[in-house]
């Protein structure tokens, strides 16, 4: 018997593979990971859809509680269900270590992630450096390492993904050092949020690796009937609502000519854009 960790890709129930749907059916128990990326819907349609009760494996379970997921699974069938590809986050490599040490046989199922279908905005994938995290700023921690990251990458002219913060079942400083079960509301960070930190920093560290003026692409749930995809300059996408989430952020870097004749379709303004991209 053997443990399956399966992509879900980026929208709703029916992105699952048709090789996931079947390892799905074939399982025993069905754990949904439910904090390092959301779906457009919830676990009641991943129910009705693969016919199987499907339970939530929140961050504590999963990072401190991975025995009760893979109890057994050396006797039958358990699935693990991951939001886009099955290795996206680090914690999912972590529970396949965890389940070959125990010498349960693990089968990934592969889908659609964000690191792939940023490709939908224009700028090719193999143009794309280190992809970086955007983590919410508090009063007294605003960590900047992705800025260092970001400017290896324009340093030799590659576009970067920003993966933006999501706080899911998350307690605050205070409840977590009382020792108290109480989470704080779901929170997402917004293309606006992102933007405004990157300016931020920039503004403190005054290394010019971007500016005002860089031109970069903001999308919102991508993958799903209302996707969005709005191209401009950092400043221009401040104003910009782009709805619900997930939403995530790409600074882009020079430009092959069809590059910019595909992002330009999305362009807030095409003068703008036209004036501040890099073009090669």
């Amino acid at each position: 018997m053997v443990l399956y960790v399966i992509g879900l890709g980026l929208s709703d129930e029916k992105d699952i593979t048709v090789k996931g749907l079947e390892a799905v059916q074939s399982c025993e128990r069905v754990y949904l990971e439910a904090y390092t990326s959301i779906l457009s819907v919830g676990k009641e349609r991943l129910e009705a859809f693969y016919q199987k009760p499907v339970m939530i494996a929140d961050r504590e379970m999963v990072e401190s509680e991975a025995d009760l997921i893979l109890k057994d699974a050396d006797k039958v069938n358990v699935a693990f269900l991951v939001v886009g590809d099955p290795f996206g986050a680090t914690t999912h490599t972590d529970l396949v270590l965890r389940a070959q040490e125990l010498k349960i046989p693990v089968v990934p199922i592969h889908n659609a992630s964000i690191m792939n279908a940023i490709g939908c905005c224009g700028l090719q994938l193999y143009n794309y450096g280190q992809a970086v995290s955007i983590v919410f700023f508090t009063e007294n921690w605003r960590p900047d390492s992705f800025y260092d990251k970001i400017k290896v990458n324009r340093s030799v002219g590659l576009h970067t993904l920003c993966l933006l913060d999501i706080k899911v079942k998350e307690q605050s400083i205070e409840n977590l050092a009382r020792g108290r079960k109480i989470y704080e509301p779901p929170r997402y960070m917004t293309v606006n949020q992102c933007v405004e930190q990157l300016l931020e920093v920039e503004e403190r560290r005054k290394e010019n690796i971007y500016s005002a003026d860089t031109i970069a692409v903001g999308l919102a749930r991508v993958g799903c009937n209302d996707q969005k995809v709005v191209a401009g300059t950092l400043q221009e996408l401040l104003d910009v609502d782009f709805g619900g989430p997930l939403h995530s952020l790409v600074i882009a870097g020079p430009m092959h000519f069809l590059e910019a004749d595909a992002l330009r379709v999305f362009a807030v303004n095409p003068e703008t854009f036209n004036k501040h991209a890099v073009i090669v």
